[in-house]
């Protein structure tokens, strides 16, 4: 079942279309990969679903329900929640506060200091934890974010690069709390430059070039394909 449906998506500023009729899902528990090059309309789309752009047509639904015209907040209240390209944290904050931020704004709120210390320990940051966000490495700071996305119990998560900045072992460990996420039911939406992460954890893709979806299938399939080949993998396939 498709707990995310973009039908149908164009984004124009002026005459130019940063999106042309794109329409993808994202199944239930399943984690769904969004790549494509630099300029192809990853991040747009991910403003138009999380609701921080209105689209020039086309709709949005979340479990069923349209939420095409509704802010970011309401959509919170649906389910979603996003990390992005760039870091968002409270830097003057510590790593605990920081989650307990988003906690205290998730269904869990009347236990928002238990949900912070599971997620704590979940994400291997317990020894972090009084850390300030402005000391943190790129790459522990990134999974902090998600740790915050975590907090808010999504049915749906955006990542927006979450590897970026992390080390092999850190984006192994990260492979592994994806799967661990998806398998207990969380429908996860990544956008993610790492073609090895990529492929190795998500279960479909969907390509984008200039705007608009050449390919959707399993990475299998989409490494084979000869317009993605053109367009992006290359030697990545």
């Amino acid at each position: 079942m498709a707990l995310l449906e973009v039908r149908d998506v164009t984004v124009a500023f002026g005459g130019v279309r940063a999106l042309s009729d794109v329409a993808i899902s994202a199944e239930e528990g399943r984690i769904t990969g969004l790549i494509g090059p630099n300029g192809a309309g990853k991040s747009t789309l991910f403003d138009v679903i999380s609701g921080l752009r209105r689209p020039s047509a086309g709709q949005v639904f979340i479990g069923g329900r349209e939420v095409t015209r509704l802010g970011p907040a309401r959509r919170s209240r649906h389910g979603l929640a996003r990390t992005f390209q760039r870091l968002e944290l409270f830097g003057r904050l510590s790593v605990r506060d920081n989650i307990l931020v988003a906690a205290e704004l998730g269904p869990d709120r009347r236990n928002a200091a238990g949900v912070v210390e599971e997620i704590l320990d979940r994400l291997d940051l317990t020894r972090l934890a009084a850390t300030p966000a402005d000391e943190l490495s790129t790459g522990v700071a990134r999974l902090v974010e998600v740790a915050r996305a975590l907090a808010a119990r999504p049915k749906l998560l955006l990542l927006d690069e979450p590897a970026a900045g992390q080390d092999p072992e850190e984006t192994d460990r990260f492979a592994g709390l994806l799967r661990s996420v998806a398998a207990e039911g969380t429908t996860v939406l990544i956008v993610e430059h790492d073609m090895d992460l990529v492929m190795s954890v998500c279960d479909d893709l969907h390509v984008l070039d200039l705007g608009k979806v050449i390919a959707s299938g399993p990475p299998a399939e989409i490494r084979r394909d000869e317009r993605v080949l053109a367009a992006y993998l290359g030697d990545a396939a």
